[in-house]
């Protein structure tokens, strides 16, 4: 048996932690730079604001409502996920964080006897030590996990937060009331084309007169999905349903940059975070992606975004040759002058390090790897990111507008809760 655990409104749930006071006020969080809307509570939701709107473009309507707004804050939300997966790793040692609020669960060898009520102990322990509200899903299979957790939280008052999928009947139910674009792995491109063959639920994916389409249009991904659906289990813990085929880091900036020596900082320290990346997922990259954005306002072009792509000859999770190859890209497209308000990096063709093939003529010095393990090693070990290539600049860090950005109640003594004892 599966279990998916979702952590509810996640965001929101992590500043009412140490502000109980909102608990039941309407919340939402900003993105980066303050610029979107990516998190609501269920109370903002009901006065509908929408998900991913710019914030400037809403701004008046969410003083009107008397929302709280908040700036994205990681450190806490990391921390926080952290603790929740711990708490996890108490029900079965089979964890498998799947995102900063999602978690897979499996109980080989753990003696359950209720999987309700099981969850219901979740749900409850996790409440009561972290706050945080989740909804727990169980199933045979962790697609058919991901269903039972969206009814979880859909029907709170008939499940409590937990439900099982443990009959041909609860399936059969479960998959004509999903439709097809809540399902895991069926993104707004793909429900686009499921509806124009009338496929409009998870249950008529499953339809074997559908099968041919779903081979071809999905590949092998679809049709560990259709099987995962049908209650056939093929996915494993540590084996999603889509193998991640890039990693991008990009940012806009809260100022203006218009050196090649700042930008060469700032494209250097994003190419580094995407080795950091690779390697934390013990895979390497072939394809590096530069990404440049000037300031349409302030452009007399037509064209303001820029790409450009390279390959290197051996494939490399070393934050010194993903960083040379980026700078190299950026000074070839870089113009002196100009502004530009975004920048990334982007690595693709990503595959697992145990898989690399080593070129007959060119191979990277043999000391990267050496030094990649005393990096990584010194980050885990203090949480600092001091050590940094000569063009990074030690001094800054993510600099983004963060003007209602809460504290780090967790992460920093300096802003550790404070309690007046009178």
């Amino acid at each position: 048996m599966y279990a998916l655990v979702d952590c509810n409104n996640f965001y929101a749930s992590c500043e009412r932690v140490f502000q109980p006071k909102l608990v039941g006020q309407p919340i939402v969080i900003l993105s980066n730079n303050d610029g979107c809307i990516i998190s609501r509570s269920d109370e903002a939701k009901a006065l509908g604001i929408p998900m991913g709107a710019p914030e400037f473009k809403v701004r008046e309507e969410l003083k009107a409502k008397n929302i709280k707004v908040f700036s994205s804050n990681y450190p806490l939300y990391g921390d926080l996920s952290s603790r929740v997966m711990k708490i996890l790793e108490g029900f079965t040692p089979h964890v498998e964080p799947y995102s900063i609020d999602e978690a897979f669960m499996h109980f080989d060898g753990v003696n359950v006897t209720d999987f309700h009520d099981y969850g219901l102990q979740m749900k409850s322990r996790i409440l009561k030590w972290l706050s945080i509200p989740v909804s727990v899903g169980f199933a045979d299979t962790k697609a058919l996990a991901k269903v039972a957790n969206k009814i979880a939280r859909k029907f709170p008052e008939k499940t409590k937060g937990s439900y099982v999928i443990d009959t041909e009947e609860k399936r059969v139910k479960a998959l004509k009331w999903t439709k097809i674009e809540d399902v895991w792995g069926i993104g707004f491109r793909l429900t686009k084309k499921m509806k124009a063959k009338n496929i409009n639920t998870a249950y008529e994916f499953t339809l074997p007169q559908h099968e041919a389409f779903i081979k071809t249009t999905m590949g092998v991904t679809g049709m560990r999905l259709k099987y995962e659906l049908e209650g056939k289990s093929v996915l494993t813990l540590d084996n999603p349903l889509e193998d991640k085929k890039s990693i991008a880091i990009t940012r806009s900036f809260a100022g203006n940059i218009t050196t090649l020596d700042e930008m060469k900082e700032r494209v250097s320290t994003f190419a580094t975070v995407c080795a950091e990346k690779l390697r934390k997922q013990k895979s390497c990259c072939h394809g590096v992606i530069l990404y440049l954005r000037k300031d349409k306002y302030k452009t007399e072009r037509a064209r303001y975004n820029f790409y450009r792509m390279e390959t290197l000859p051996f494939a490399s999770n070393s934050s010194i040759t993903i960083s040379n190859l980026a700078v190299k890209m950026l000074k070839a497209i870089f113009e002196e002058g100009e502004i530009y308000k975004k920048a990334g990096v982007i690595v693709t063709d990503i595959l697992p390090e145990n898989q690399k093939q080593f070129h007959l003529f060119e191979e990277e010095n043999p000391k990267h790897l050496k030094l990649m393990q005393v990096i990584d090693a010194y980050y885990k070990k203090t949480g600092e990111r001091k050590i940094r290539l000569g063009c990074q600049d030690l001094q800054r860090t993510w600099k983004m507008k963060q003007e209602h950005l809460s504290k780090k109640y967790t992460t920093d003594f300096k802003e550790i809760l404070e309690i007046p004892c009178r």
